[in-house]
């Protein structure tokens, strides 16, 4: 297809060409996603918001500690990006970190990026007059434990302006791995495309 946009208004009139066309472009998205997400995370980057750190910061000690503890690449990236959603959601950010990695890493760490905010809650919610314990909810769950040394080893204790954090280039080409596998593990028919 040669024109610059489709010729349907109701997605329901599109035609097999057109939406081959329109994948094109879509998928140069994808083909960008990994800067994309670097550099939303670099907009957490300033605004300590009362913190030693700022967010940006914070998400770098993560990752540092992350792969200084020998995890592996997957796990030093969401350790990275699991505060990504701060800006945009801040009462479900774990929420939207989980969703941006969903297509791309484990069930596992999709779910432990997802509920990391409410483990997280354990050392500070009593003193917002919340239950630190709301993560018990979760006992028993094949990633309560995991997701419980995440937040002690890579989260609640990485506000420290001391700390020989890693810089962003260390993670980049994590980063462009990861997300340049293929989303949920399909692999497109290259004779379609």
């Amino acid at each position: 297809m040669e024109s610059e946009s489709v010729n349907f208004i109701r997605m329901e009139d599109g035609t097999f060409e057109e939406y081959q066309f329109l994948d094109r472009i879509y998928q140069k998205l994808n083909h960008n996603l990994a800067d994309n997400v670097l550099a939303n995370l670099k907009l957490l980057a300033g605004d300590k918001m009362g913190y030693q750190i700022d967010r940006y910061q914070h998400s770098l000690q993560s990752a540092t500690r992350a792969m200084r503890a020998g995890e592996d690449e997957e796990m030093v990236v969401c350790a990275l990006l699991h505060d990504i959603g701060d800006l945009l959601a801040p009462e479900n950010h774990s929420e939207l970190a989980a969703a941006i990695l969903r297509p791309y890493v484990s069930e596992d760490n999709y779910w432990l990026v997802k509920h990391h905010g409410v483990f997280q809650g354990y050392y500070f919610f009593h003193h917002l007059g919340l239950d630190r314990n709301e993560r018990e909810q979760y006992r028993g769950h094949p990633m309560f434990e995991r997701t419980a040394l995440f937040c002690q080893n890579y989260d609640q204790n990485s506000f420290d302006p001391a700390y020989d954090t890693a810089p962003i280039e260390a993670f980049v080409p994590m980063v462009q791995r990861l997300f340049a596998r293929p989303p949920f593990g399909r692999v497109r028919d290259a004779a379609a495309a």
